[in-house]
């Protein structure tokens, strides 16, 4: 589906070398900034054990996960709304992303150096927050001055969009992102074609050491108590740990490292699908001897748009969906059983699909 979630951060608060956990891709990890010029994209797999289970049951000869793209921005300095550093380029890469992923450093370390001579991951948050506002302050008084031509033609339209461009204006203005602004669903769907980097979901990561990795630091609390009142998910991971899972060569390698640390799993997997939900992505399986399959949708997508994401030709000649839920399948075995269970549903073009559903498409061009 395309749809990327864009990895931002000081310099020096460790994005590549998180972006190389998740995608072995070969972004240069170096302590000085801007070691990252051009974003680095990368296609990563979205760990699912569903997906892992009904292989087991099906036994297919191929297994296909679901995917997605993490982009690796480069660094931000203050001044970047007014083309400090790589200023005008970060903001036109974060532009083109669907969500943030807003990496704090939350460690000491006086080998790596901090762009601003300490480690105060709220003062490094604020200075990435404040350079997105000024950006999207002058972004949004451009769209204010285009709407005053139109408005004297009469089109109510423009004056719905002048005036929640107007309220935008105020509460950028009053140090505040877009996306903590009070708006309708049909407000929302306005402000998407304003293309406000502030509007976009955002996930705080906090980078930290080892000794902090299970439990966090005070850094860590610091930034919980900052995003409260952002609804925004905070999470933990040690860039450095994830590194050196990467470079062992086997399952159990990693995961008797895994359990020297106490954790059940690699951090990078928490994120791949913390972001994937803030991305507001459903998956659904296809499953058959030949391959089990997991496919994108968007969060409330319906049947024949499940289908149209397969092949374009599915969702023009939609005629039924065969849908199984997971859990069903998980506890019947079998497409036969399920049926004799009288589990086995058929829907019609208003389905709206649900997370987990097992489904095959019936369709006619």
């Amino acid at each position: 589906m395309a749809l990327k979630c864009g990895i931002v951060g000081l310099p020096n608060v460790g994005k590549s070398t998180l972006f190389n956990c998740l995608s072995n891709a070969k972004a240069q990890s170096a302590n000085f900034p801007f070691c990252t010029i051009e974003p680095n994209v990368g296609t990563i797999s979205v760990p699912d054990p569903r997906l892992e289970k009904l292989a087991e049951i099906v036994k297919p000869q191929n297994v296909v996960p679901t995917t997605m793209e993490i982009v690796d921005i480069a660094g931000l300095v203050k001044g970047a709304s007014k083309g400090e550093g790589l200023g005008n380029q970060f903001l036109a890469n974060i532009r083109e992303t669907d969500a943030i992923i807003h990496v704090l450093r939350c460690f000491e370390d006086d080998n790596i150096i901090h762009v601003d001579g300490s480690v105060n991951p709220i003062r490094d948050k604020e200075v990435i927050d404040f350079e997105l506002q000024l950006k999207d302050l002058e972004t949004i008084e451009k769209k204010i001055n285009s709407f005053s031509r139109v408005i004297k033609s009469g089109d109510k339209d423009a004056v719905k969009a002048n005036d929640l461009a107007n309220r935008i204006k105020t509460h950028l203005e009053a140090g505040l992102s877009v996306r903590s602004l009070e708006m309708t669903d049909a407000e929302k769907e306005i402000v998407k074609g304003f293309q406000l980097i502030t509007s976009k979901p955002v996930m705080y990561l906090c980078n930290v050491d080892e000794a902090a990795v299970k439990s966090g630091n005070k850094y860590v609390e610091m930034v919980k108590e900052e995003v409260a009142k952002e609804d925004a998910e905070v999470l933990v991971i040690g860039a450095k740990i994830e590194a050196d899972i990467t470079e062992l060569e086997t399952y159990e390698e990693r995961q008797m490292f895994l359990e020297e640390l106490s954790l059940e799993e690699p951090g990078v997997n928490r994120l791949i699908r913390s972001a994937y939900k803030l991305l507001n992505l459903d998956t659904y399986f296809t499953a058959g001897e030949k391959e089990v399959r997991a496919w994108t949708v968007k969060s409330g997508s319906t049947a024949p748009q499940a289908a149209g994401v397969i092949h374009s030709d599915f969702e023009k000649g939609f005629i039924r969906a065969e849908v199984i839920k997971y859990n069903d399948y998980l506890e019947y075995g079998s497409e036969a059983a399920i049926k004799e269970a009288g589990k086995f549903r058929v829907e019609g073009k208003e389905y709206i699909v649900q997370d987990g559903d097992i489904m095959h498409f019936r369709f006619n061009v």
